[in-house]
């Protein structure tokens, strides 16, 4: 069973960046396409973008376009989370998730595999 685990979360100020890594491990990401999501606390978790298993195609929740950017190196099992711009609006836990087709992205029960979180917080 493939296992995922977020890495890089952290404090930063606003205006900042952060890059975040999902390792895979237990087998390959190859066969799945990959999901960022996130939640803020009280809140419901909330789809941040998806790239495909090539990662020649992704798509992104209009919070975060043009300044979160999603790619994956399927050799490393690695897929990794570029945020630029970040605002407090930004803070939250962190999930990357992965579910076999492209179809219907934006949905977290779709989702079969997930990690564990990483925290972002991002102070003004």
């Amino acid at each position: 069973q493939v296992q995922l685990v977020e890495s890089g979360g952290g404090l930063v100020q606003a205006g900042g960046s952060l890059r975040l890594s999902c390792t895979a491990s237990g087998g390959t990401i190859n066969n799945y396409m990959m999901g960022w999501f996130r939640q803020a606390p009280g809140k419901e978790r909330d789809f941040v973008g998806a790239l495909t298993r090539s990662g020649s195609r992704t798509y992104y929740a209009d919070s975060v376009k043009g300044r979160f950017t999603i790619s994956r190196d399927n050799a490393k099992n690695m897929v990794y989370l570029q945020m630029t711009i970040l605002t407090p609006d930004d803070t939250a836990n962190y999930y990357c998730a992965a579910k076999p087709h492209w179809f219907l992205i934006g949905r977290t029960d779709d989702y079969t595999l997930w990690g564990q979180g990483t925290q972002v917080t991002v102070s003004s």
